[in-house]
């Protein structure tokens, strides 16, 4: 069973509530039902951040490998625009990369760094034309969809261009025909929202994990010798490959050439991001400055789909050692497409503090010193926690404290409500815990003391109050349980129950007090045997009597025969 509703979704049978995407998640669009994680896909803002992390592989990417591969199919000139950050994953050179994409049947790859540098080169005139303000760059779409729906104040600073990806779509139509359909590949999820809503420019975006999995499902092997022939269309890029790099755009800006009154930034990760604009104030911009923003710390070399486990270094070797640079660098871009960003703010309910005392009672959180803000449900305060809880996207359950507490609560209710003693027994046999029963049994004189403070029994030997040192050293070493009926002890008799908690860790102890049982049938036993004994007797008397009759009998008979006889004759 899946929620597979949004481009980022839940295995359900998989989920095994640890919440680690709710923790990770920067903008906590996770809603928790029944321990499940679901994905809410009008709040999601498809940074990825939840999938890699998730242990049990519950969070997916919606896999569009069938639909490119229905458009090739369709017998559409399908061409690949290939992100720059392709050679961190791929092993290859590009000959070997083109020849191996066709294979799979796309009619030829581009470079989408191709775009990146029409995008740099209108920011460069934007920013040249502007005497002071901010500029955020558009070439990330989760920084994009971040602002629009969590900072919609600062959409209008959004440069009003499209991204690189949608750029090059753009000028490949206008290079190769109109009715070309473009195919991004690359390390972002996020592609996947532009091409839903940008499908007169791009018909589908695959994530380089997908692109791997359709080469090892159709058994494509990576193209090898030098296939010659083979190159990207309709030309080379250049300094639009440094594009995944943090501050790559900064770099290709600063080769176009801006006024030296423009301040350049960069920030990558929404938590950078937010520090920058925390608290922005327009005024106080006295300067033209803009900020390249990228939602993955290190940029896209770090896309949550780069397929790669090689490292960063290598990575950032790979793509730099074949950036090659324009001497001259037009001051007018080919393509420029046009986009302006409206605010799509997520609609956020506002709770009174009674409402949210209220949802911290049902946490057990009844007191300031109760929050722990410990965030191991998944957000960083407690107050953020009931929040959630009223919002709907949150359980109980969720949070760890509350549930230990309820959990001993509930241990502690069951233990004292049990008439039979019942103590737990660390490795070196001594005390853990201890029920009320155990202590009334076993304490004597010091019940009243340890009955007011039962932790005072914690770390004390068990054999002080009750020795069964074989049994419970076989029960913890052994791993197997023991019971023994009738154990006696100190003059009484027991039923003896010790069973392993954790092997040579721990064990637990129950102890039922048997002796006025035992003693009935003591009593029983004795009873019984003397009227055994009793009726043994009486039947060896009557046995005896009964052979001593027989015999008189056998006499008389015997004599009365005899005379019979003898008259006879």
């Amino acid at each position: 069973m899946s929620e597979n509703t949004g481009i980022v979704y839940t295995l359900y049978n998989e989920c095994q509530d640890c919440y680690k995407c709710v923790r990770r998640c920067p903008v906590k669009s996770i809603r928790i039902q029944d321990g499940h994680a679901c994905v809410l896909s009008e709040k999601c803002i498809e940074c990825g951040r939840c999938v890699a992390p998730c242990p049990s592989q519950a969070k997916r990417v919606r896999n569009d490998i069938d639909k490119v591969k229905q458009l090739i199919g369709a017998g559409k000139n399908v061409y690949v625009s290939l992100a720059p950050s392709w050679r961190a994953s791929f092993s290859c050179t590009r000959r070997q990369m083109i020849a191996t994409l066709k294979k799979l049947g796309f009619a030829g790859v581009s470079e989408t760094a191709l775009g990146a540098q029409e995008v740099s080169i209108e920011t460069a005139r934007l920013l040249n034309q502007t005497d002071k303000g901010l500029l955020i760059s558009s070439a990330c779409p989760v920084i994009v969809k971040y602002i629009r729906l969590y900072k919609p104040e600062l959409a209008e600073y959004i440069v009003p261009i499209a991204s690189p990806a949608l750029t090059h779509a753009k000028l490949l139509k206008k290079s190769l025909g109109e009715d070309i359909s473009v195919v991004f590949v690359g390390p972002c999820i996020a592609k996947k929202n532009e091409s839903d809503t940008h499908k007169d420019l791009i018909d589908f975006a695959l994530t380089f994990e997908e692109l791997k999995l359709w080469l090892k499902e159709s058994d494509t092997p990576i193209a090898t010798g030098d296939c010659y022939g083979e190159d990207f269309v309709p030309s080379h890029a250049y300094e639009g490959n440094l594009y995944p790099m943090d501050g790559g755009m900064n770099e290709t800006i600063k080769k176009i050439g801006v006024k030296d009154n423009v301040h350049l930034c960069q920030v990558c990760s929404l938590e950078a991001f937010d520090l920058a604009v925390n608290s922005f104030a327009k005024d106080q911009l006295k300067n033209p400055v803009f900020i390249e923003a990228l939602a993955c710390a290190g940029g896209c070399m770090h896309g949550p789909c780069i397929a790669t486990t090689s490292s960063d270094v290598n990575n950032m070797s790979r793509v730099l050692s074949h950036i090659k640079y324009r001497e001259n660098i037009p001051t007018t871009p080919d393509v420029v497409v046009s986009q302006e960003y409206t605010p799509n703010p997520v609609s956020q309910k506002t709770y009174s503090m009674d409402e949210i005392q209220e949802a911290l009672h049902k946490i057990g959180k009844y007191l300031p010193e109760d929050e722990l803000n410990c965030a191991g449900c998944g957000y960083q305060t407690c107050k953020d926690m009931a929040k959630a809880l009223l919002d709907g996207d949150a359980e109980p359950s969720m949070c760890v404290s509350y549930m230990r507490k309820l959990a001993t609560k509930k241990a502690s209710a069951m233990l004292k409500s049990i008439p039979s003693a019942m103590v737990m027994l660390d490795k070196d046999l001594d005390i853990i815990e201890a029920n009320e029963a155990f202590i009334k049994m076993f304490t004597g004189n010091d019940q009243g003391s340890y009955l007011s403070d039962p932790q005072k029994l914690t770390g004390k030997e068990i054999k002080n109050f009750f020795d069964a040192q074989k049994i419970f050293s076989s029960v913890l070493t052994g791993g197997n349980e023991a019971h023994k009926e009738n154990y006696k002890y100190n003059n009484k008799f027991y039923d003896l129950h010790v069973f392993p908690i954790e092997p040579n860790v721990s064990i637990g102890v129950t102890i039922t007090d048997i002796t006025s049982t035992s003693h009935s049938r003591e009593i029983v036993a004795q009873k019984a045997k003397e009227v055994i004994d009793k009726n043994i007797s009486t039947v060896q008397q009557i046995a005896c009597l009964l052979g001593e009759h027989m015999v008189q009998t056998e006499t008389i008979l015997n004599t009365i025969a005899n005379e019979y006889n003898t008259d006879e004759d």
